[in-house]
């Protein structure tokens, strides 16, 4: 009797300390609106589905707090400070570009806030400890895109790219590659995510008489250099980034799109993995929680990146010292981010330490290709 009695106070005080368990508060950046709300819109639906399906993290409920950037960095910059110094988030996931991820990484920097990016982002110098990227690094997609080129007998390829810091990146990863390859750079042209027209620079490329041409882009402005060289010609092959896997991009593209190929998370041909392989069954995972959450299947490869930013959370908060809503939780919660191990997500194996702010290796790429309206896995 007084063992039971001990039992149920002792159940009493579980129940009323995760009561009185302050909430985790995740701040989320998104461009829901703008040139890039085609990648924020699914980061949002991502972070939605994952939590639904998990709603309380290491005993603590979850709270989110979505903002719209509109695609406009100093607004992702200025929400990430909202954030922090006003709703007091404990960690910050965000945003859907380059340039705005890289502004929202420099306040979780200078406020001590981790934030976790479903973008590539990086910024320089040891302070950059307070940001990871579950996104695949630039450079380790492009290199298997032109290892596809090579294969392929490609010996020149023109370059066509956003005129800001991801087309910077592709560009930069694209030259590292393909020198390592001894495939040739005939051409490095640019254009801002607004445009509407793409052919003065497309009539460079196609006089270049490249065997290739290589996109550096993202979302549905990424289709204007491929229906502009469809509507000249071309008959080269043609390959892009992993920031092309999203439904408004192949609506848009149509046929000139056809054979198109771009490295991918397992996650988009998650049920053409073997089934041995252990993304699989965390993919089919998600995709089962998108399908809960939203009443229809994910159609696009960015949902994920967002999903495996909640599962990287997850797993560091219940490595977490501290109590959320202090400084200490903070710096507890980014330690535990860095010493994440084998995680398994839906884009990849997950390790972080201190000098790898990417979690990712070569088990989080795959080359798919576009036929028919439909992504396809390449053997």
């Amino acid at each position: 009797m007084k063992l039971a009695r001990i039992a149920a106070l002792a159940a009493v005080s579980l129940a009323a300390a995760q009561a009185f368990a302050a909430d985790l508060k995740v701040g989320v950046i998104s461009s829901l609106s703008g040139p890039v709300s085609a990648l924020g819109i699914p980061y949002e639906k991502g972070i939605r589905a994952a939590l639904a399906q998990q709603p309380t993290i290491a005993g603590h409920k979850v709270e989110l707090i979505v903002l719209d950037d509109a695609s406009d960095p100093t607004t992702a910059g200025r929400n990430a400070r909202k954030l922090v110094t006003e709703d007091k988030v404990d960690v910050l996931i965000g945003t859907s570009g380059v340039p705005g991820a890289m502004a929202i990484a420099a306040v979780a920097r200078e406020l001590g806030t981790p934030l976790i990016s479903p973008t590539p982002v990086s910024l320089p110098g040891p302070e950059n400890v307070w940001t990871v990227s579950v996104s695949q690094p630039f450079e380790l997609m492009v290199a298997a895109v032109v290892k596809r080129m090579q294969q392929a007998g490609v010996k020149s390829v023109a370059f066509i790219g956003f005129s800001d810091a991801l087309g910077d990146l592709a560009y930069d990863s694209l030259m590292k590659s393909a020198a390592a390859a001894g495939i040739k750079v005939v051409a490095n042209e640019r254009y801002a995510r607004s445009d509407s027209s793409v052919a003065g620079q497309v009539l460079k490329i196609v006089a270049a008489k490249p065997d290739a041409v290589f996109a550096g882009n993202s979302g549905t402005p990424g289709a204007l250099p491929y229906l502009a060289l469809a509507e000249r010609g071309y008959k080269g092959q043609i390959y892009g980034t992993h920031g092309l896997i999203n439904a408004d991009f192949v609506r848009v593209g149509g046929k000139s799109i056809e054979g198109l190929q771009v490295p991918s998370g397992p996650v988009l041909v998650a049920e053409q993995l073997d089934a041995a392989n252990p993304i699989r069954k965390v993919s089919m995972d998600f995709r089962a929680a998108y399908q809960k959450a939203h009443g229809a299947a994910p159609v696009d490869a960015f949902s994920s990146y967002t999903y495996d930013a909640y599962l990287l959370l997850a797993n560091a908060a219940a490595r977490a010292k501290g109590e959320p809503g202090t400084p200490a939780y903070r710096t507890s919660l980014r330690d535990a981010i860095d010493s994440t191990k084998e995680l398994v997500g839906t884009h990849g194996i997950y390790n972080f330490k201190p000098d790898n702010r990417y979690g990712s290796d070569e088990r989080a790429v795959v080359i798919v290709r576009m036929e028919k309206g439909q992504w396809k896995l390449v053997p």
